[in-house]
């Protein structure tokens, strides 16, 4: 065992640390064209010009000079790291030697100069430049423009506003002969033709109605119907339950007026599958005439085709088991009176662990459903009852009865400014417009200033369905 007594340990580590400085030193000093240290002369330390970085007009550094003072280390190293800079390179194991070879990329960003092995580095990017700031470099290209106007065979949705209530709201499908009446003027539907969505054109008698494309649930909502259509909030919840994807073979039992069997279509996409049973003729025909609807207007607005992945069935679905006899579905929905009488057929097609939901009006047939799992022992059990509520509130600005802004009563002991020449009320526009829900009112009065009403909507929301998901389990 070596022993080295505490002077001959501190001479040492002086000795090291100071050679260690001058080799940092050649590395980051700015050092004029053939010029070094004098103590690498002397001792015959041999120049390294690959990692020497070298300015051309640069001063030699000096620690009273002004500018940026450079560190003798740019980069932290671990005690490994530093010991093995002072040993000879033969005497080192490959473990090692890699930490001995500064990467050339951190020297050209630390200098800004190049070594002749080192690559040119990348430009920093600006916040003005026109490059996407993403991984890929390559510029986003839309494949076809997203502003479409109108054509003839649209779906348009004209709506009507007044005093922030929706006073008329008709969708119908363009045709450059036909024209919109309605009790607040006439407007053709040439006019229409060539505008982008969300144009607002004037009736013949002035007032203003907002022309735009409808969305699926407002197109549900306001499609010809026979039977009461399955509302949108609900359809989404059972969506949920099922849990449906993209590519998912989906049976429904009770087609009605299409409500339902619109939003699987979207939802299984075009390597999906959506099995639709209606045991009525006339309902049977309206669903299918609202499937091919949109499904028109779909292709005129964007260009592309909507999936033709529907099979509508005018059978019962109790007698239908041959139709379905070799094919397993991922989830099952069932919109019909007496559904405890499909389930016996219905369970053998289903997914073990999938889900089916059945839409029921009435919380008694909810009871007589549950009873016809148990009598029947089906191999389902009730994971919840659930009933979706939907409530609409009306946020907007405190006006007076002559449409002027209410003031904002400030507290007490603050004054409140008032601009010169103003009496305190903000009036409209345009008179003529008091009436009218597309309303611009001036902004001259300070941020905050303006008081806000926040209440729930007169119109409370009635009861549309029950929610019933039930979950196949595959008995022990």
């Amino acid at each position: 065992m070596l022993l080295i007594s505490p002077c001959r340990f501190q001479a040492l580590c002086r000795h090291l640390l100071t050679k260690r400085v001058d080799q940092c030193w050649r590395h980051v000093a700015l050092v004029p064209p053939g010029e070094s240290s004098q103590r690498d002369n002397d001792k015959g330390t041999p120049q390294n010009s690959e990692t020497a970085l070298q300015k051309p007009n640069a001063q030699p550094w000096s620690g009273l000079q002004g500018g940026r003072r450079r560190r003798a280390w740019e980069r932290s190293l671990s005690p490994l790291e530093r010991i093995s800079q002072l040993l000879p390179q033969d005497s080192l194991t490959e473990d090692v030697l890699h930490l001995r070879v500064k990467p050339q990329e951190e020297q050209s960003d630390q200098e800004g100069s190049l070594t002749p092995e080192a690559p040119a580095a990348k430009p920093r990017r600006s916040f003005d430049s026109s490059e996407p700031c993403s991984p890929c470099s390559a510029p986003i290209s839309a494949p076809s423009p997203r502003e479409v106007p109108f054509k003839p065979g649209d779906l348009v949705l004209a709506e009507f506003r007044k005093k922030q209530r929706l006073e008329f709201m008709k969708m119908f499908s363009l045709n450059p002969e036909g024209k919109l009446d309605s009790n607040w003027g006439l407007v053709h539907h040439r006019d229409i033709v060539g505008r982008l969505p969300g144009q607002v054109l004037r009736t013949t008698t002035g007032f203003r109605f907002l022309m735009r494309r409808p969305a699926l649930d407002e197109f549900v909502l306001l499609m010809k119907r026979g039977p009461t259509i399955s509302y949108p909030k609900d359809v989404n919840a059972m969506l949920m339950m099922m849990d449906v994807s993209e590519g998912d073979w989906v049976l429904e039992t009770g087609s009605g007026s299409g409500a339902m069997t619109l939003f699987l279509s979207r939802a299984v996409g075009s390597r999906g599958r959506v099995v639709s049973f209606e045991v009525r003729s006339d309902h049977h025909g309206r669903a299918v005439r609202n499937f091919q609807r949109w499904r028109s207007a779909w292709e005129v607005a964007h260009g592309e085709e909507w999936p033709d992945n529907v099979a509508f069935i005018n059978k019962d679905v109790s007698s239908a088991a041959s139709d379905i006899s070799e094919v397993i579905f991922d989830s099952v929905a069932l919109d019909m009176l007496n559904p405890q009488v499909a389930l016996p057929v219905v369970h053998q097609h289903l997914k073990h662990g999938a889900v089916c939901a059945v839409y029921l009006a009435n919380i008694t047939q909810v009871v007589d459903l549950l009873e016809g799992v148990r009598q029947c022992q089906l191999p389902f059990f009730c994971e919840k009852v659930t009933e979706v509520t939907d409530r609409h509130w009306l946020v907007t600005p405190a006006l007076k009865k002559d449409g002027s802004n209410a003031p904002r009563v400030p507290p007490a002991g603050v004054s409140q400014e008032r601009e010169p020449g103003s009496n305190g009320q903000e009036q409209l526009e345009d008179p003529s417009d008091q009436e009218e829900g597309l309303l611009e009112m001036k902004v001259s009065r300070p941020f905050g200033t303006v008081p806000y009403i926040a209440r729930p909507h007169h119109g409370h929301g009635s009861h549309t369905a029950f929610l019933v998901k039930l979950r196949k389990f595959l008995p022990a």
